[in-house]
């Protein structure tokens, strides 16, 4: 996690041992596990990805209305609100890289659950292996996100963390068009509409098998992973953290810039996964690219594309340019493309609406640096509380698919996320005039 840009807190001491952690955790000497980092990064990523790809069919599966669908991602992202303080503390006591082996573990026994929920075919199975799933994912990444921000100066730490990004973004970017060519390639051009009884079951049947399929291959991965994760546990020699009640986290949103910015990882998770979530649907309405389209996984892979783009370039960039004036002018950007998504049509408001992932880019990062500098030895706590953030995730979209129910219209939907944009670039006006409290 980004500290405080001090000299004191951007030099190292001198190592004592091997991959030695300073005794008050701003600094791990250990280049090695940046790789072992990336590669999380990239699988929280992409599984997390995958459920724009299988809402649009869980909602003609079982027949449900925009609200209803988006419950996939309140199942996914709850998890963050419930176990990631739990996490924070679990990671606390046995450390990042076996709290990373756990929570991999965790995911593991998730995507086994697809099983049963495959077998029976049941919407609130698929809702319970996916809490699961993200509950593993909520403990990996309290260990990750902290962690590459250690791996190196803390001046570097906002491009680092990007960069880090990069690699979750490749992750969003390939996961949907494999997806939807593994999991979804048989079903795709088929649908439940006039289907009934017998018929209307083996349907389903047939389609959460296709489901299942890909996330047992996932539970093999993991699996793999963990193995090699677990083998390095030993490697963050001397590692440090402040110990203390679970509660005493959030003690941490006293702080103005914490607590703000924590705020802000609330509105923008949930308006980047509202939006992910909305794009097939968004693009088959009559006026932008008709109930026909295909390849809708491909739609939905350039959304997260962008996001990849942008922090790559945002990685490098951020060293030159101030990351709270970068991320206001993303979140500005992020409301002019809703503006332009709503007021045109055809290929323009298609393009206009996958091009907010490219303004998402560098978006989580820098809020999570911003808000967490200058916190010390108490990283894994603010880790906690910001992955208790994402919760956002479970919110903001069954809230904009409540509003386009209401109003009929997707178009309404969005002014949602616009308003979570707004703030943000309130956010990073204020991180640009505000020195740190510590």
């Amino acid at each position: 996690m980004a500290l405080a840009p001090s000299a004191a807190s951007s030099t190292a001491p001198t190592p004592v041992a091997p991959d030695p952690v300073t005794a008050d955790g701003t600094h791990i000497d250990a280049p090695g596990l940046r790789w072992f980092v990336m590669a999380l990064f990239f699988i929280f990523g992409g599984i997390t990805s995958l459920n724009d790809v299988i809402i649009p069919k869980l909602k003609d599966l079982f027949t449900l209305d925009y609200m209803q669908a988006m419950l996939v991602q309140t199942a996914f992202f709850a998890a963050y609100a419930i176990v990631g303080i739990p996490g924070a503390a679990l990671v606390k006591r046995v450390g990042y890289m076996r709290g990373a082996t756990i929570g991999l573990a965790m995911m593991m026994v998730g995507c086994i659950l697809f099983v049963p929920a495959s077998n029976s075919a049941t919407f609130g199975l698929f809702l319970m292996a996916l809490f699961v799933l993200a509950g593993g994912v909520t403990i990996v990444q309290v260990v990750t996100n902290p962690l590459i921000a250690l791996l190196g100066p803390a001046r570097t730490a906002h491009s680092r963390l990007t960069f880090a990004q990069a690699f979750n973004s490749v992750g969003t970017t390939v996961f949907p068009i494999v997806g939807s060519i593994v999991m979804l390639g048989s079903l795709a051009g088929k649908t439940a509409s006039g289907l009934s009884g017998a018929a209307l079951d083996a349907y389903r049947v047939a389609a959460t098998q296709a489901v299942v399929h890909s996330y047992l291959g996932l539970a093999l991965a993991l699996a793999l992973v963990a193995g090699v994760v677990f083998a390095n546990r030993n490697r963050l020699q001397g590692e440090h953290h402040e110990q203390g009640s679970v509660l005493k986290s959030f003690d941490l949103l006293a702080r103005p810039r914490f607590g703000f910015g924590a705020l802000c990882i609330f509105l923008y998770v949930g308006a980047e996964v509202a939006i992910g979530s909305m794009i097939v649907n968004y693009v088959r309405q009559t006026h932008v690219l008709g109930p026909e389209v295909r390849n809708t996984g491909l739609l939905i892979a350039l959304y997260w594309g962008g996001a990849l783009v942008g922090r790559l370039i945002g990685s490098y960039v951020l060293r030159l340019i101030d990351p709270a004036k970068v991320l206001a002018c993303n979140a500005a950007g992020a409301l002019i493309l809703i503006l332009l998504t709503t007021q045109t049509g055809g290929y323009l408001a298609t393009g206009s609406l996958l091009a907010i992932g490219l303004m998402n880019s560098i978006m989580f990062p820098t809020i999570f640096a911003l808000a967490s500098e200058g916190l010390g030895a108490r990283a894994a706590d603010g880790s906690g509380v910001i992955c208790a953030a994402i919760v956002g995730g479970a919110v903001i979209p069954p809230l904009t698919g409540r509003l386009a129910d209401v109003s009929g219209s997707l178009e309404c939907a969005l002014v949602l996320p616009a308003l979570c944009y707004a703030i943000i670039a309130a956010f990073g006006f204020y991180t640009q005039r505000r020195a740190i409290v510590a």
